[in-house]
């Protein structure tokens, strides 16, 4: 039996003993009237469980002593008064703050991350953004880094203790993997734990064997086969000199691609190539066999130098970086690109500008990330007086092979893109669904109509995995439901210009070291073949489910099942099966 009872109302909210905060302003922050009804749960949630209660307002700023008490001082027929009684209490600032569990890094190189320092005025929110830089560092499971706070009422202090819990972060991978050319044998070796100057150290003033210590990245890698290998090496730190969040980096690399008939023509862009010329279905293109013609190849070099710095505006989760970057390509008889013989300079300065604020590097619940870049060349064709119309445009002339050498010495273009994601989570709770929302554009540009990049384009389809194909010198984009490459607009005339969109609904199974998750996407893109058509509304579309396993000696790997909905140059995408090996932006 329910007797309701009679419902009462809010009448007159008054403010006792409020000295740092005005009334009206507490009032706003309650987000309650008179005339509302009278609920408790939601008072309570507004003056002390909400992140931005009026309880925290004060807890911000140091008022950790500080209390609200709502008391009903009258109750006139259905109408209730309401005295909030504030109890303000000194500013506590921070005494000790003590790091645990960690015998990984140097204890320097956790505490240039802390907001949490001896002597500051006491900040929750100062301790959440603590939490967040701890669990990002990679360093220590994310899942386990909370303050541990203790108010001291007899100084009006707050000691705070970060329990860590360290897990390894660092990578070594031996894999054998079937790309275009058949088999492919991978090497490599990432240290995120690096240091520099230990390297340089004798044994027993290390932290063991290797040189470790810093959180410095060292990257070590082999890939090759029969027909392609590569080799990279890269080092980088967010702390350039120990004392500054200043990033530096750098890295070179060296590849050389031979020719192959059989697999190599086996690919969404030549099958079309032959389909066209051949008529659709036909199997002219799998009579070839599989060999290496040592009169067909490309060569790689490239050289990199980086800097960035973390700004505190608009807020310190900015980074603004500068990378200068050298390509050398080396290149006979491939004619896979605009150019096939000769040597090109690529010669490029890119400036971005990214902001990250999600709250977990694996398993992101809360937060973003952005990112928007520019790269340019220097405008070669403006100053060396060189008639590009008429350049290289017969490839019956005897002197085809000189001019493309003369056209494409330097290259030059100017690239733009953006690219963001935002996390959502849709409940509370460690364990609970999380909504992904991606937005990416890309444009290639030229400052002479007639000397287009015949690099730097963009290849879109399928898994979004760069490795042996004709677009080593391209950039890769995913779209899931569709081949490999399959909305690249040509083999020889790739894409200038591109968007994808992804909406993810992502829900935890195991988090931790070793973290699993699954995920249903809906995606969308396409890719032009010249900047001046691109269409944000021409999209091809596709839907699915995936899954994610982070391993920690391993990294990130998954498998998607895609379908898509759309035709790309007269054959619809379908049912796909994608692997994914390493996190994108």
């Amino acid at each position: 039996k329910v007797h309701e009872g009679k419902q009462y109302f809010l009448r007159n909210i008054t403010w006792v003993g409020n000295t740092v905060y005005t009334t009206d302003h507490l009032n706003a922050i309650l987000g309650m009237k008179r005339g509302d009804v009278y609920n408790m749960k939601l008072m309570n949630k507004r003056l002390v469980t909400d992140d931005d209660a009026a309880a925290n307002l004060y807890y911000n700023n140091g008022y950790v002593f500080s209390r609200i008490e709502p008391v009903e001082v009258n109750i006139d027929g259905d109408s209730i008064d309401v005295e909030m009684r504030v109890t303000e209490g000194p500013q506590a600032y921070l005494s000790h703050v003590r790091i645990n569990g960690n015998d990984r890094l140097y204890e320097n190189v956790v505490r240039r991350e802390l907001h949490t320092k001896p002597g500051d005025l006491f900040s929750r929110e100062a301790l959440m953004r603590t939490a967040r830089e701890l669990g990002s560092m990679g360093h220590f499971d994310a899942e386990h880094v909370a303050p541990d706070v203790k108010p001291n009422p007899e100084d009006g202090t707050v000691d705070v203790n970060w329990n860590l819990v360290q897990k390894s972060n660092d990578q070594i991978e031996f894999s054998l993997g079937w790309g275009q050319t058949g088999v492919i044998g991978r090497v490599g070796l990432k240290l995120n734990n690096f240091s520099m100057r230990n390297l340089f150290r004798k044994n027993s003033e290390r932290r063991g064997v290797l040189p470790v210590g810093d959180g410095e990245v060292l990257s070590l890698g082999v890939q090759a086969n029969t027909y392609y290998q590569s080799y990279n090496v890269s080092y980088s730190t967010n702390w350039f000199g120990g004392k500054r969040p200043v990033q530096f980096s750098v890295g070179a690399y060296w590849s050389k691609y031979s020719d192959v008939s059989s697999n190599y023509y086996n690919t969404a862009l030549m099958r079309r190539y032959y389909d066209y010329t051949y008529g659709y279905g036909s199997n002219y293109y799998n009579n070839y066999e599989s060999y290496v013609d040592p009169d067909k190849y490309m060569k790689l070099l490239g050289l990199s130098l980086g800097w960035g710095k973390r700004l505190r505006w608009p807020d310190d989760y900015f980074t603004l970086s500068l990378q200068l970057a050298y390509q050398r390509y080396t290149m006979k008889n491939w004619g896979y690109f605009l150019m096939s013989n000769g040597s090109a300079n690529n010669l490029n300065l890119t400036l971005s500008l990214n902001r990250t604020s999600t709250d977990n590097p694996l398993f992101p619940r809360r937060g973003s990330e952005f990112s928007a870049s520019v790269t340019v060349t220097p405008p070669w064709s403006s100053w060396d007086k060189k008639d590009y119309a008429n350049l290289a445009n017969n490839q019956y002339s005897p002197t085809y092979n000189a001019e493309q050498q003369e056209k494409y010495r330097w290259v030059e273009y100017h690239k733009w893109k953006f690219k963001s994601k935002t996390y959502t989570a849709l409940s509370g709770g460690s364990k609970c669904f999380v909504l992904m929302t991606r937005v990416e554009l890309g444009l290639l540009g030229s400052y002479n109509k007639y000397k287009k990049s015949p690099f730097e384009t963009f290849y879109m389809g399928g898994d979004g995995m760069s490795g042996y194909s004709s677009n080593y010198a391209t950039e890769t984009i995913g779209l899931r439901g569709y081949e490999n490459g399959a909305l690249t607009p040509s083999a020889s005339s790739q894409g200038y210009a591109y968007d994808r969109f992804s909406l993810e609904l992502r829900y935890p199974f195991l988090l931790g070291n070793t973290t699993i998750y699954g995920l249903g996407f809906l995606e969308a893109g396409n890719a032009w073949q010249e900047a001046s058509k691109f269409n944000p509304f021409d999209m091809k579309r596709s839907a699915g489910l995936g899954v994610r396993i982070f391993l920690p000696m391993v990294g990130l790997m998954g498998i998607d099942w895609a379908y898509g909905f759309d035709k790309v140059f007269g054959t619809k995408g379908g049912s796909q099966f994608h692997f994914i090996l390493g996190q994108e932006f």
